[in-house]
């Protein structure tokens, strides 16, 4: 059977992630995180007290990062490695959240990223969801989707999210993040986020996560068996 990439692009707090570990799962295809690579980034950044508006200071402290997935068997996903450590917990808190849509429109870390993605998918098989995976890292790529919500949706998901591990944090504060994001991401001069012209359109605003894995799971093996008969 003809293995595939299959591209999950969108706002921030679709699901996309979600819904790509459980499309990997059943298909046997790696799971890639490319939010989780640009979070890992941006924490880099932090620590270390990187001025990502400067550019050369950007291109001289990524030539120090080494980013790499390493499979978690209690979570059965794959977790970040950050020059070897494992930073999947500390890129999901707030002040990376902040700062990450700010570090990914950089042109320089936009670059180094999708480097480093498209040598991951090089053998295909592969899940990956992002902001332009469909149009930048895998513009050719078999299967593309693009997923949304209704925003008032995607700002309760997110705040119950977050609410269990920061009980403090309020609606009006994601909200306000959300929004912060989706305007970066959307308005960045290199690689915006933006629907691929040959992408089909997944709106989960009022589905169940079984019900959207059936249907991505549908395109794909649509795809991947027209693709075998060929």
């Amino acid at each position: 059977m003809e293995k595939i990439i299959i591209t999950l692009d969108g706002y921030s707090s679709c699901g996309k992630s979600t819904l790509a570990k459980q499309m990997a799962k059943v298909l046997n295809y790696i799971f890639i995180d490319s939010g989780a690579m640009y979070r890992a980034i941006t924490l880099y950044f932090v620590e270390n007290q990187i001025d990502y508006t400067n550019d050369i200071t950007v291109q001289a402290a990524l030539k120090n990062i080494s980013l790499a997935f390493d499979y978690n068997a209690i979570t059965g996903s794959s977790d970040i490695l950050l020059n070897g450590r494992n930073v999947e917990n500390e890129i999901r808190e707030m002040r990376i959240s902040n700062l990450v849509s700010d570090v990914a429109a950089n042109q320089f870390v936009r670059e180094f990223g999708v480097a480093q993605q498209q040598k991951m998918g090089l053998q295909k098989g592969i899940v990956m969801d992002g902001r332009d995976i469909g149009t930048t890292v895998f513009p050719n790529a078999e299967l593309k989707i693009f997923v949304t919500a209704d925003p008032a949706i995607r700002v309760a998901r997110r705040h119950l999210e977050l609410a269990a591990k920061n009980p403090g944090i309020t609606k009006e504060e994601v909200q306000a993040n959300l929004a912060m994001r989706d305007e970066i991401d959307s308005t960045r001069e290199f690689s915006p986020l933006r629907k691929a012209d040959d992408a089909v359109v997944l709106d989960n605003s009022h589905l169940t996560r079984e019900e959207q894995l059936n249907t991505a799971l549908q395109w794909a093996n649509e795809k991947i068996n027209s693709i075998s008969v060929q």
